[in-house]
């Protein structure tokens, strides 16, 4: 069951921005609220892998070498809403975003994320 929605994602000229979001489906209660969140990407033919994810309080982030210094995750507890802003973007960087949600510490593993979003494309121009 699909309990979180991504948005924000495009077709970008490498050296561009975008701006994900990710909310609650409203299928259920909150997820966000009470939850850490996660961004993943998966590449065509390639693993899932981490990006970036916050703690339920936003003050412990965990990024990825490859996208440290040029993604920044945050959320909005007053409307339940995890952003991933995206800047510097490479070709490198297309991939379907995903973001998820775990209960507990900030993990970059996606096993331990058990609710998930259905992706958003994000595609890098050269």
């Amino acid at each position: 069951q699909v309990q979180l929605v991504e948005s924000g994602g495009g077709l970008v000229q490498a050296g561009g921005s975008l701006k994900l979001s990710c909310a609650d489906s409203g299928r259920s209660l909150s997820i966000i609220s009470t939850h850490v969140v996660g961004w993943f990407r998966q590449a065509p033919g390639k693993d899932r892998e981490f990006v970036a994810a916050i703690s339920l309080n936003g003050a412990v982030t965990s990024y990825s070498p490859s996208v440290k210094g040029r993604f920044i995750i945050s959320r909005d507890s007053t409307v339940n809403m995890a952003y991933l802003e995206m800047n510097s973007l490479k070709p490198e960087d297309t991939a379907v975003y995903y973001c998820a949600a775990r209960y507990g510490l900030v993990r970059n593993v996606s096993q331990m994320y058990d609710s998930w979003g259905q992706g958003t494309q994000v595609t890098v121009s050269s």
